[in-house]
């Protein structure tokens, strides 16, 4: 991990130097979870496409905003999150945002690898109820369970992206579980 952050310092220093290539460096080391974060915050596969790719154009182009002693992720995913959370503000002119339209192939993903007809229904059904539920939370809240418990981020990586401290984490964190299985009950 520690040679990854030096590599990835040298290749943010290429980067100011306008160095496309070395920010390929960075996309790849990200995409996936950038792409899974927009997914569980806008509950869209398309939609989490398109704003992780803007997320990095934008990140890109601002490269030179970036404090050369602060860590990639945590200043890309202030950009992502604001992208994500303005486009449900836009979104929710139009219509009722929920997380009920969660492609299947995240939902199939999720259902594993053992296939009874039953046991696949019953997940299917939890997984839409918790879906539903998610997509009721505010940003703050929904923010949480997405960092938590979808990308499995630590108390401490959660501070790091959010600039905020361990204890605000986890209180942040118990009142969006308390919220969520409100929503649930």
């Amino acid at each position: 991990m520690n040679c990854f952050c030096e590599e990835e310092s040298i290749a943010i220093q290429q980067c100011r130097r306008g160095s496309a290539k070395a920010f390929e460096t960075i996309v790849r080391r990200y995409m996936k979870q950038a792409y899974f974060i927009a997914l569980g915050l806008v509950g869209n596969h398309e939609d989490a496409l398109d704003l992780s790719q803007e997320a990095f154009f934008r990140a890109y182009s601002k490269i030179n905003q970036l404090n050369p002693k602060r860590k990639f992720f945590p200043w890309f995913y202030q950009i992502l999150k604001n992208l994500c959370f303005s486009h449900l503000r836009k979104r929710s002119g139009r219509h009722q945002h929920n997380l009920e339209e969660v492609d299947e192939v995240q939902v199939s993903t999720c259902a594993g690898s053992r296939f009874d007809p039953h046991s696949v229904a019953e997940r299917n059904e939890v997984e839409e109820r918790v879906w539903k539920a998610i997509g009721q939370l505010n940003e703050k809240h929904r923010e949480m369970i997405v960092l938590r418990h979808f990308q499995n981020l630590s108390y401490e990586e959660i501070a790091q992206i959010l600039f905020c401290t361990r204890g605000t984490v986890m209180s942040r964190l118990y009142n969006a579980r308390k919220k969520l299985k409100e929503l649930l009950d």
